[in-house]
């Protein structure tokens, strides 16, 4: 019998990303997700990535907490690259308006230009995964909430979004309750199994899985309906912190480097970096 051992509970860690608000983190985590996104410059991905992994080495998050999380993103990214050859091998070498064959031959030989956009696609997932999980483990929902308030956001979209960050850890720790629970009966669901039948075992969890979580959402809109949430304009949060000096810190930082994205935007002529214009 085997646990799926992972959390993404937020825990204080005293590092200075505990610091900061939850509203400056989610905007950190857009602007450079979506600045990521835009500027397909190899230079500036591999940067983007670097100071990612430094600024998760510095969060103090264990990679024991996140690694089934990783491997999943990993998994998909592989899927979605292989799509994208198979489907399109030749979209690299449109893009930089040059073909250079590495090896192969035919429609699906592979060129420098393709794998330069496969590369560009990867890091992009990488810069995006250590900033998804800086801004989950690091963030308290009901600061974040209020956060989100303070910068415009209607309080209902507020906690709504809490509510959603507040019960992520309480569902992976349900679906390992459950796991156990079909491994006690004798499905074996663990490393042990192969992998078709740990899919089949994994799919028998997310029935029971659906069931009680909408049981958990009637739950709580009953409470909040008897406590007569939205019928002011209005509310006020236990959490409710102006911004610091972090927070105006690491805004000035994203913004930086936003200018430096929209500057390699007008230096390359584009969104793509081309490194074949001789």
């Amino acid at each position: 019998m085997n646990s799926t051992s992972f959390s993404l509970a937020y825990q204080n860690r005293g590092t200075w990303l505990d610091l900061a608000g939850g509203a400056t983190k989610l905007l950190a985590f857009l602007l450079l997700s979506g600045i990521s996104m835009i500027v397909l410059d190899t230079r500036f991905l591999i940067f983007l990535v670097i100071l990612s992994l430094i600024v998760l080495k510095t969060s103090q998050v264990k990679f024991s907490e996140v690694s089934t999380l990783v491997k999943l993103v990993l998994f998909f990214m592989a899927i979605n690259l292989f799509m994208i050859y198979i489907l399109a091998p030749n979209y690299g070498a449109q893009l930089y308006q040059s073909k250079t064959i590495l090896f192969g031959s035919g429609f699906y030989a592979l060129t420098s230009q393709e794998l330069l956009y496969l590369v560009n696609v990867s890091l992009e997932y990488i810069v995006a995964v250590p900033l998804a999980l800086i801004f989950l483990l690091t963030t308290n929902p009901s600061e974040f909430a209020s956060g989100l308030n303070r910068i415009g956001i209607p309080y209902k979209v507020s906690y709504s979004v809490s509510l959603a960050l507040r019960y992520i850890p309480d569902v992976t720790k349900e679906y390992q309750q459950i796991s156990l629970s079909q491994q006690a009966r004798g499905n074996e669901i663990s490393k042990k199994a192969g992998f078709l039948k740990r899919l089949k075992g994994a799919s028998a969890i997310l029935v029971p899985l659906l069931l009680s979580s909408i049981d958990r959402i009637e739950s709580v809109s009953q409470a909040m309906e008897l406590r007569r949430f939205g019928a002011k304009k209005k509310r006020s949060w236990y959490f409710s912190e102006q911004l610091k000096a972090v927070d105006y810190g690491i805004l000035s930082a994203v913004l930086l480097i936003i200018l430096v994205g929209v500057i390699l935007l007008f230096v390359n002529g584009g969104r793509f970096w081309n490194p074949f214009v001789k």
